[in-house]
């Protein structure tokens, strides 16, 4: 055999070995969620929206989710994405803090014809709202 003939050999063998190792991970990957899937856990469905599971029909492949409070869709089981886990923070001085199991300080909201808006000063790093300015900021800039 010649080199090249080699060299397509073992490039062919990596292939389908990558090949054999990816499907074992999606299918470890897919039979975890499995067992996380069960009535009454927080998910995100595959199209983006949030809730929780009710309950799911393994035989039409049908999941109820709660997505408001008396709000149930129906939707199939193969658009249930992803178990949410709650986000842990850990402050400066090392102790942790969940956001989900405290009920912590949670920004409150006022809505105007727009939008919703933060009654608190904004966080560093958090956005503003600069298209609805005051009579004093247009004063200022003129």
């Amino acid at each position: 055999m010649d080199f090249p003939t080699i060299i397509m050999l073992v490039l062919l063998v990596v292939l389908i070995f990558f090949i054999f190792r990816n499907r074992r991970k999606r299918q470890a990957d897919q039979a975890n969620l499995q067992t996380k899937m069960v009535p009454g856990v927080d998910l995100m469905l595959t199209f983006g929206i949030y809730g929780k599971l009710v309950s799911i029909n393994e035989e039409e492949n049908v999941a109820e989710v709660e997505i408001a409070p008396g709000t149930v869709i129906k939707v199939h089981r193969q658009t249930l994405g992803r178990v949410v886990e709650p986000v842990v923070a850990e402050s400066a001085d090392g102790v942790v803090a969940s956001s989900a199991s405290e009920g912590g300080s949670t920004p409150t909201y006022s809505l105007n014809e727009d939008h919703a808006i933060p009654s608190a000063a904004p966080e560093f790093g958090e956005r503003v709202d600069l298209t609805k300015r005051t009579t004093t900021d247009t004063d200022k800039d003129a």
